[in-house]
């Protein structure tokens, strides 16, 4: 996955997190940038979503209720090898974001940082740079 995609294989990324706001931030920004975006409120939303449909990328909060960002990532990982991860978390700092890259992340981001930060993470991390 090198290069400009062309209209005709728009890349798809899903964001997952359970927070409205930042969810549509999120998605606002990725759309603008060009991205065809999906989103989804909890992990469990996210894995059916994963399996039903093709995804190049994901975007994932680690602090969710029920199925987790953790559990989403290691399912991941283990199911779509191909997609590749960012895991964006304000409260799980340091050795947890550090941990989420051992279990496959491809890439991690500050919360607090992702609103500036966050387009040119996926960019570096899908060629398009």
């Amino acid at each position: 996955m090198s290069g400009k995609r062309d209209k005709t294989n728009p890349t798809r990324i899903l964001v997952a997190d359970d927070d409205e706001q930042v969810r549509s931030l999120f998605v606002k920004k990725l759309a603008a940038a060009g991205y065809e975006v999906h989103a989804a409120r909890t992990g469990q939303r996210a894995l059916d979503m994963l399996k039903a449909s093709r995804f190049d990328l994901l975007v994932l909060d680690l602090n969710m209720p029920g199925t987790d960002g953790f559990e989403v990532l290691k399912t991941t990982r283990a199911e779509q090898p191909h997609v590749r991860v960012l895991v964006i978390s304000g409260y799980m700092k340091g050795a947890l974001l550090s941990a989420a890259e051992w279990f496959g992340a491809a890439d991690t981001l500050d919360k607090t940082l992702a609103p500036e930060q966050l387009v040119g993470h996926v960019k570096r991390l899908l060629g398009d740079v």
